[in-house]
This record gives structure tokens, sequence and C-alpha cells, in this order.
């Protein structure tokens, strides 16, 4: 069976009664829904808000692992080594 693509309380493709439909656009299966520029414009957001979500996700991972790599580093060495700026609550490692 075809599975329109709902938007807006209407079928995208434009048929009418009680045909079976969904907003999940990965079960879409009518071509003409498809095709529409609801169904592509739904379909663009929905890939670059994952987009946007991976990298956001990337970014804080990285953000956190440069500062305990330094932290790290200065821990290692001999001596008493002062910590850069901003490394609050320890002035000596």
């Amino acid at each position: 069976m075809v599975t329109h693509f709902k938007t807006g309380g209407h079928l995208a493709c434009g048929h009418k009664g009680k045909l079976p439909s969904t907003t999940e656009l990965n079960r879409v299966k009518c071509r003409s829904c498809r095709n529409t520029d609801a169904y592509k414009d739904a379909r663009k957001d929905q890939r670059n808000a994952a987009r946007r979500a991976a990298r956001k996700a990337r970014a804080v991972h990285t953000a956190n692992d440069w500062r305990s790599e330094w932290i790290e580093r200065l821990t290692a060495m001999a001596g008493l080594q002062r910590l850069p700026r901003g490394f609050a609550g320890q002035h000596f490692v």
C-alpha cells in the first residue's frame, strides 16, 4: 500500500480521501508526494538539522579534548609548572 506525505492537514500530492499518510519522511512511498516541494524542503530541513547536531557534538568533544591533553602534558613535566590563565583553582601542578 502506498503511504502519502501529510503536511498541514493535507496530502502533499493533492489526492483526496482517507488514504494512509504519515509525517515521517522515511515511510513515504508515493512518488508524487516525494516529488513535491513540501517533501523536498522537509527532507532538506531534516538532513541539515542532523548535520548541525553532529557538528555541534563533534565541536564540544574536541573543545574539551585539547584542554585535558594540555593538563596531562603539564602534569607530566618535572618541577613546578604554572598553568595558563583560565585553569582556575590550580595555580601550580
